[in-house]
């Protein structure tokens, strides 16, 4: 699945408007993690670099961010500029495509070019880029202080063996959305676990309320990885343990892939699941044929426009699920911000990197996005602007397997196998072996399957 900055950075066809939701922290705490930056092995003040008095030059390379001609990226390069008036930013528009990107800034940088100085990025990136030699690791000049301002969980997802190598920008979060309507009819509470949206997709069924229970995303791509990790990640189960061997084919994948399965095997989520990516699902539900939806930030305000909703007004959101109940566990998507490592200014860049994760440039770019600055995000103020924003200190963020360099072939190992099940071609036990062995190869041979 490719990821779109100019509307939703995580998905695709569906647009980001103004206010799309703000996600305080992670571990069920609105503040951030004490010392993240520290276990990363950030900042012990060898190399750390001074940009309090930094002053030249620096080439800004982003995708426009927003809906339309609306483009946040140049405001808050404007506002940069003014409240550091010796540093002058040239800003270069990405294209919108993560792939393209990802290719331009590969042959740019690897080819030993010093400009952009500093670039927007995927989430999936560091590891990848940090291998490769085209990310600054920014532990090393950063002090590790600087660590502590963002959302728990969000520095160890762009770490890579031991260092940290972007500086989180922006993030989505996954909810589940809930016909509220409907839970009032049949007298039901909005459930808190995932066994609670299974009973009772299944009684609203029987009752003729609905056609459908629970809709989220199964088809053979990237989306239903990120829906395995959190079913994964909240029964305890890993892709990778600590020392990046593959994990996968463990109890606790098992009964997370065993539910996932129950759900299509039971009628409570269609069989065609197996094909839903997140306009699928969220167009099931937007027009009144699913009872629970599991998808990301936007599809409140989708939920909201009558041009594209059939349930104005009767929709609820809240955190995802989990087994046995309370806050769940949501996959991390958005952007980072890296710095070349040939940068010829890099005072500047940090200086820039600095601003734009700090208070005032979080605080505008949570007219549009995520922020992932932990004061900014818990902020009354900013949470009182969408029922979205004051469910963030409920979620914990789920970051991918990040000690590989290697994500895109272990999440293509997961994504074929579980969707394998689904399609009832593969057993729960042989899909997990198969994907356990893919990902042991990827990691010993660190190319394809």
């Amino acid at each position: 699945m490719k990821k779109k900055a100019s509307k939703t950075w995580w998905h695709t066809g569906t647009a980001v408007v103004l206010g799309t939701g703000l996600l305080a922290g992670c571990g069920g705490a609105s503040g951030n993690s004490q010392g993240e930056g520290n276990s990363s092995g950030g900042g012990n003040g060898s190399s750390v670099v001074d940009y309090s008095h930094a002053s030249g030059q620096i080439v800004f390379a982003a995708s426009p961010v927003g809906n339309g001609n609306q483009n946040i990226i140049p405001i808050l390069v404007q506002q940069f500029e003014k409240s550091h008036p010796d540093i002058k930013v040239q800003l270069v528009n990405q294209s919108t495509d993560t792939d393209t990107n990802r290719a331009s800034l590969t042959t740019q940088i690897g080819g030993g070019s010093a400009t952009p100085d500093v670039y927007m990025g995927d989430v999936v990136w560091p590891a990848q880029f940090a291998a490769s030699g085209l990310a600054e690791p920014l532990s090393k000049v950063l002090p590790s202080s600087f660590w502590n301002r963002f959302s728990n969980g969000l520095v160890s997802g762009a770490t890579y063996k031991g260092q940290v190598y972007a500086a989180p920008f922006f993030v989505d979060s996954s909810f589940l959305y809930y016909r509220k309507d409907l839970l009032d009819k049949a007298h039901l509470p909005v459930p808190t676990s995932w066994e609670q949206v299974q009973q009772e997709s299944e009684q609203l069924q029987k009752q003729g309320l609905v056609k459908y229970g629970f809709v989220w995303q199964g088809a053979s791509y990237e989306g239903l990885t990120c829906d395995f990790m959190e079913f994964l990640t909240d029964a305890g189960g890993k892709v990778l343990d600590s020392s990046g061997k593959a994990a996968l084919d463990s109890p606790e994948a098992n009964k997370a892939l065993t539910f996932m399965k129950g759900l299509v095997d039971s009628g409570v989520s269609p069989k065609s699941e197996v094909t839903f990516q997140e306009p699928q699902a969220e167009d099931a539900f937007l027009q009144g044929s699913a009872a629970f939806l599991r998808n990301w930030s936007y599809a409140w305000n989708d939920s909201q426009n009558p041009s594209t909703s059939k349930v104005v007004g009767k929709v609820g959101v809240t955190v995802l699920p989990t087994f046995g109940g309370g806050g769940g566990y949501s996959y991390v998507g958005g952007w980072d911000l890296y710095v070349n490592p040939h940068t010829k200014n890099m005072a500047a860049a940090l200086a820039f990197i600095d601003w734009m994760t700090g208070t005032e440039g979080q605080k505008i770019l949570s007219q549009l996005e995520i922020p992932t600055n932990a004061s900014v995000a818990s902020d009354p103020s900013v949470q009182s602007k969408n029922p979205i924003y004051a469910l963030a200190s409920k979620t914990h963020y789920v970051s991918r397997p990040v000690q590989s360099s290697n994500y895109p072939q272990i999440s293509q190992a997961i994504y074929t196998n579980v969707n394998a099940v689904l399609a009832g071609s593969e057993s729960v036990a042989d899909a997990l072996k198969k994907a356990q062995q893919q990902i042991a190869q990827v990691q010993s041979s660190g190319g394809g399957l």
